[in-house]
C-alpha cells in the first residue's frame, strides 16, 4: 500500500541530517538503517552503506532511482544455488569444457 500524497514520501529526518553534513564531492559513505525512506532528488550523488540485518552494502544514488526505497537496493537474502542432479549435472558439464579449453594446444600462428 502506497503512502498518502498529502503526506508526501518519508524521507528519515537524521538521514537527512547526516546527508547535509556531508558536501557534494566528498567520497563517504552515509551509513544508514533506515530501508524505508524514499530516495530524494537531494541524495542524487552520494553514497549510502544500507544496513541489511548483517552489514552495510554500499549503494551509490542515481537519477533514476529517484522515488525508490533505500532498501530496494540491499538484498536481505543471499542466493547460494538450487542444489540436485541437475544442477551437479550442469556443474560437472561446465567443468568438463573448461578442462578441453585448457588441454587443448593452441594452434601454432602463420
Amino acid at each position: 500500500m502506497s503512502r498518502s500524497l498529502k503526506k508526501g514520501p518519508f524521507v528519515d529526518p537524521r538521514l537527512m541530517e547526516k546527508l547535509l553534513k556531508v558536501r557534494k564531492g566528498e567520497k563517504v559513505i552515509i551509513k544508514t538503517w533506515a530501508r524505508h525512506s524514499t530516495i530524494s532528488p537531494e541524495m542524487v550523488g552520494f553514497t549510502f552503506g544500507v544496513h541489511n540485518g548483517k552489514d552495510f552494502v554500499p549503494v551509490y544514488i542515481a537519477e533514476d532511482m529517484v522515488g525508490h526505497k533505500l532498501g530496494e537496493f540491499a538484498a536481505t537474502t543471499k542466493f547460494i544455488r538450487h542444489g540436485g542432479r541437475m544442477q551437479r549435472d550442469i556443474e560437472a558439464g561446465a567443468q568438463v569444457k573448461d578442462s578441453a579449453k585448457v588441454e587443448a594446444p593452441a594452434a601454432p600462428k602463420k
